[in-house]
């Protein structure tokens, strides 16, 4: 794995990638170095065949403050067509993390702040302290939460992302799982010990099956049936089935022993 300055990424050998923001210091705040760290980031993941799925996690007190304030800055000093380069990163950094192939769990703890919203609902999967801090807050500094906000309104509906989006209001990670942003949160002493049940829960599945499962609820989206999702869905489910992976699974469930991905469980 690479070096980088603002984030890390771990690898361990059952095939679990960790991806740390890594500016305690700034409480994990973005900068343009860290958008375009985590793009190169993002991209070796997605490269790497062995890998099972990804952690988000951030490193120190918080998940992430959301924009660095130096960065901000800078930005406010920059014409219309630096700004529109700027967007455009932060867009993709979204867009190639909500379409990691790997299935993806956010880890969230202390604050969670304007863009680090995005990058939470961009993850198919978050949980989190149940005292966390999470706002949309870029209206309180007059600007928009316009790149997140197709991910932030998937991820909880688009009146509540009206709600937290207009009035920057905090709001709790209980309140965060009401909403259906986190899936679960747990007292903040005990975030490490759940972190690490999900994990030994997901090494529990296949990986090409989870890979084809992320794909086919992609297409599934709202869930409304066409003629053309039955057939990718009949496609789907033959292809898995015939599948070195499918066979395994089916073969080990008929022989009642554990297929192969659990056996360094």
């Amino acid at each position: 794995m690479s070096t980088f300055q603002t984030i890390q990424l771990d690898k361990d050998p059952r095939g679990v990638a960790t991806l740390w923001l890594n500016r305690p210091d700034k409480n994990n705040a973005f900068n343009a170095e860290m958008i375009r760290e985590l793009i190169l980031a993002l991209d070796q993941v997605q490269a790497d065949k062995d890998l099972r799925f990804l952690l988000l996690r951030g490193r120190g007190k918080h998940f992430s403050a959301g924009a660095d304030l130096a960065w901000m800055q800078q930005s406010a000093a920059l014409d219309y067509n630096a700004n529109l380069a700027d967007s455009r990163e932060l867009a993709e950094l979204m867009h190639n993390l909500y379409q990691l192939k790997i299935p993806s769990l956010a880890v969230v703890q202390g604050a969670a702040f304007g863009g680090a919203l995005g990058l939470i609902a961009c993850c198919d999967m978050a949980i989190g302290a149940s005292d966390a801090q999470l706002c949309l807050s870029e209206v309180r500094i007059g600007l928009a939460p316009a790149v997140i906000s197709p991910f932030v309104v998937q991820a909880i509906g688009e009146r509540a992302a009206r709600r937290y989006a207009l009035t920057a209001e905090r709001f709790s990670g209980e309140r965060a799982q009401q909403l259906g942003l986190l899936a679960e949160c747990y007292p903040a002493e005990e975030l490490d010990q759940a972190t690490a049940a999900w994990t030994d829960n997901l090494l529990l599945n296949s990986p090409q099956a989870m890979q084809a499962s992320k794909n086919l609820l992609r297409e599934v989206g709202s869930g409304v049936l066409t003629p053309a999702l039955r057939r990718y869905t009949e496609n789907a489910i033959a292809r898995i089935r015939v599948s070195p992976e499918g066979q395994e699974g089916l073969r080990a469930f008929l022989d009642k022993r554990k297929p192969s991905w659990q056996e360094q469980q």
